[in-house]
């Protein structure tokens, strides 16, 4: 049974890998950009640190990066003009760098493209909501920039670690899984379509909110006490410190949640921050660690 369930995630993985995951727009967004418009270095901005990164392993030269707190700007791009929230990012600046090409998350594609559109701007949204599919977003950015060779070493990395993973976890159950998303004073469940479900998936987990098209569902406690997980997880969008506070004090002060088998065991996690967001990182590795620490250290102890 656990071949079968590794090879229905293998499968899933490569109708994902097959996929279209970099939607682009523009005057231009059909024609070949292994260079700039005119003829000179392509000008490219990145408008979150997820792109950013995946940029920087593809060799992409950037003049526009997003302003973080929590993410470094690689050394190479920092004389490139930070262009702000990446929920927001600042049109004038971004028009007044002229970029060949504007990337970001499809996450934010509806709240963005209107905006590109109206700037006249050239545009590509990635779809990093699995990993997977950010590996796809890789491979159509390599193809559209000159890049085949790069985009081609990141993916086979990824499917040597995806082997060992499917290796390691060889003849084994992987665990029910309530995954809580939370903000500061509310929380909703995430599906496996969302990023932190998919590497749960990805780790052998069983959401037990699967079979939904949606990312996140607002469930109340009886219910999800009737799915009785196996394990519970707790994540942040935002603020994190805040967040686990939040948590902490709702499972203290709900009497319901001492019903939860995996209250009763002591199977409730609160997940590292960073590595379970809202966006793929190649942070996927260190998360995915983290995963089967929670999911296998009791079988492998038995």
């Amino acid at each position: 049974m656990r071949r079968k369930i590794g090879l229905c995630v293998l499968l899933a993985a490569a109708a994902l890998l097959t996929g279209c995951a970099v939607r682009q727009g523009g005057s231009t967004a059909n024609a070949g950009a292994s260079e700039g418009l005119n003829g000179d270095e392509l000008r490219i901005a990145a408008t979150s640190p997820a792109v950013m990164t995946i940029c920087e392993r593809l060799d992409l030269p950037l003049v526009g990066v997003p302003t973080s707190s929590l993410t470094e700007v690689p050394e190479r791009y920092r004389d490139a003009t930070e262009l702000g929230s990446p929920m927001s990012p600042d049109m004038e600046i971004l028009k007044s760098l002229s970029p060949d090409w504007v990337l970001s998350p499809s996450s934010l594609q509806s709240d963005l493209q209107p905006k590109y559109e109206e700037a006249g701007l050239n545009y590509a949204f990635l779809n990093l909501k699995s990993v997977p599919g950010m590996y796809k977003s890789i491979e159509e950015l390599g193809a559209l920039f000159g890049k085949e060779a790069e985009a081609q070493a990141q993916i086979d990395e990824y499917t040597a670690l995806y082997e060992e993973l499917e290796a390691s976890h060889e003849g084994k159950e992987g665990p029910t899984v309530l995954l809580l998303m939370g903000i500061p004073g509310s929380y909703i469940v995430a599906t496996e379509n969302s990023y932190a479900g998919s590497l749960v998936e990805l780790a052998g987990g069983r959401n037990v909110y699967a079979g939904t098209d949606q990312e996140f569902l607002s469930v109340n406690t009886e219910d999800m006490l009737e799915k009785d997980p196996d394990v519970i997880l707790r994540t942040a969008h935002a603020l994190p410190e805040q967040v686990m506070e939040m948590f902490a004090e709702e499972f203290e002060t709900n009497d319901i949640w001492k019903h939860f088998t995996a209250v009763q065991e002591g199977r409730v996690y609160d997940l590292t921050a960073g590595y379970f967001g809202m966006s793929a990182t190649f942070d996927y590795v260190d998360a995915l660690e983290e995963l089967d620490e929670i999911f296998y250290a009791q079988e492998d102890d038995a």
